[in-house]
């Protein structure tokens, strides 16, 4: 097996640095360290000396890209979100910047680069101890493909395997199992796999020296066989159906839920600015157009959009997911630009329908709701505060899991994109996503309060880079639910 071992060594002395020795290379070096009363924080720069891997840094966006066995990893100052092969990672705690370095949560970091890209990874912190194993993975991809008569998928390898070390069977509750001794997989990649045809889920896992992927079946199978191709390497399963069955099911799925329009709603409008920044940008002319901009890629890549407004007009709050309702909106996405009190804080946020836990939330969501002061009709809001908001966020708890899914995925987009702070994904109660029957968020772009970010969101580069990021975010967040849906 080509793998490499490292043996990292927390020291005993008052600085607390990392003490590394890498058996492969048989060098030595240490790892500075950062400590809280709750967590030990480790250099990344010190951390990919360890690896003996490629780092890219950005010391004025306080960013560093770290390259671990092969795959690329973001990591941003003051944020508890990494990026592992453009997928996000969020940790309980945010990262450090010190002296031009970032420090990341050790346990927490460690403990997703184990359930990712490095399996071999095991840290105790109470030995003080760090093992290393960068395994060379030799199972790598999937691809599937769909016949008239059944299906076929092909592991790609980097080496044949001794048929002896392969086994498979079908259990009563309908999975297929394959299991390959002496092989390391890429569960991660394996586990992502486009399902298609009979194949409903795909679940990988590495145990000791032995792989086994598991394919959970959306029907019985007549037959099923594996044999090995030498002309690419690959493990090449068929799963023989009867004739038609597939086809059938591709068009039952068809008809059932898909993402095919959008509702953007531009906050604000009309006798309602918004937030007005120090020189006179309005938000409600900001956000309006982002949306129009994020609606042209979004069109042009074949899925409709619905506008709650396309001019400047004011609508009140619950009209918008009303509308969205009645135009059978798939999506909700209520773009804004925020403000503070503090001119120096910045960044973006994006939130989510519930009660607010953090007091910067509950001002952003007090700020957003004021607008119904210029409704005519404010009774209708009475009820939504204290108890009777918690029964609406759970009328709507059926999107939550989609909800979250989609805010996190918009903030890794935005965060590949913008040179300003990640503010995370955060919950609070907003008017304007109440009654939403799909799932729904609320983006806040940036701080108009701030000067300088002002400026960006008057520049149209900056707004098409935002619009960019929200079609990206989803178009990505389509292509997962509509995978989820062929595996029903």
């Amino acid at each position: 097996m080509n793998y490499l071992t490292a043996l990292l060594i927390l020291s005993t002395t008052l600085c607390g640095d990392i003490h590394v020795f890498n058996r492969s290379a048989g060098t030595e070096s240490e790892i500075k360290t950062l400590s809280n009363t709750r967590s030990l924080y480790i250099s990344a720069k010190d951390l990919a000396k360890s690896f003996t891997s490629k780092i890219y840094e950005n010391t004025e966006r306080q960013k560093i890209v770290l390259y671990v066995s092969g795959v690329k990893v973001k990591i941003s100052g003051n944020s508890s979100y990494i990026i592992i092969d453009d997928k996000a990672y969020q940790m309980p705690e945010n990262t450090k910047v010190s002296d031009s370095d970032l420090y990341l949560p050790a346990e927490q970091f460690l403990n997703i680069l184990k359930s990712t890209i490095l399996p071999g990874i095991n840290f105790d912190s109470k030995k003080e101890l760090l093992e290393i194993d960068v395994v060379r993975f030799n199972i790598t991809d999937i691809n599937i493909d769909v016949k008239s008569n059944g299906t076929i998928i092909r592991l790609d390898t980097k080496k044949p395997f001794s048929e002896r070390n392969i086994s498979s069977f079908i259990n009563k509750h309908g999975w297929y199992y394959l299991t390959i001794a002496g092989a390391i997989i890429d569960t991660t990649t394996i586990n992502n796999g486009l399902t298609r045809g009979v194949v409903r889920q795909i679940e990988s896992d590495q145990i000791s020296n032995t792989a086994q992927v598991a394919f959970k079946l959306r029907s019985k199978v007549i037959s099923h066989d594996w044999y090995q191709s030498l002309d690419p390497n690959q493990i090449v399963i068929t799963l023989r159906t009867p004739l038609g069955q597939i086809d059938n099911h591709i068009e039952s799925v068809k008809d059932k839920w898909r993402l095919d329009m959008v509702v953007l709603d531009p906050g604000h409008g009309g006798k309602d600015p918004g937030a007005i920044g120090k020189y006179g940008t309005r938000e409600k002319d900001v956000v309006l157009d982002i949306a129009k901009r994020a609606g042209k890629l979004l069109e042009k890549s074949g899925i409709k959009v619905f506008y709650t407004r396309d001019e400047d007009v004011f609508v009140p709050l619950l009209e918008r997911t009303k509308m969205a309702n009645e135009t059978n909106g798939k999506l909700f996405v209520s773009i804004h630009a925020n403000a503070n009190k503090n001119r120096k804080v910045q960044g973006f946020e994006t939130f989510l329908l519930r009660p607010g836990k953090s007091e910067d939330a509950i001002d952003v969501a007090t700020r957003e709701n004021s607008v119904i002061n210029l409704e005519e009709f404010t009774d209708q809001y009475t009820d939504l505060t204290g108890e009777a908001l918690i029964m609406a966020t759970m009328a709507q708890s059926m999107f939550m899991k989609e909800s979250e899914d989609l805010a996190s995925i918009i903030q890794m987009e935005l965060d590949k994109r913008l040179n300003t702070p990640n503010r995370g994904v955060k919950q609070a109660g907003f008017y304007v996503l109440i009654g939403a029957s799909m799932p729904n968020v609320l983006v806040e772009v940036g701080f108009l309060s701030n000067p300088a970010e002002e400026k960006k969101l008057k520049q149209d580069n900056y707004k098409q880079q935002i619009a960019e990021a929200l079609y990206q975010a989803i178009k990505y967040f389509k292509q997962t639910r509509e995978k989820i849906l062929a595996r029903e």
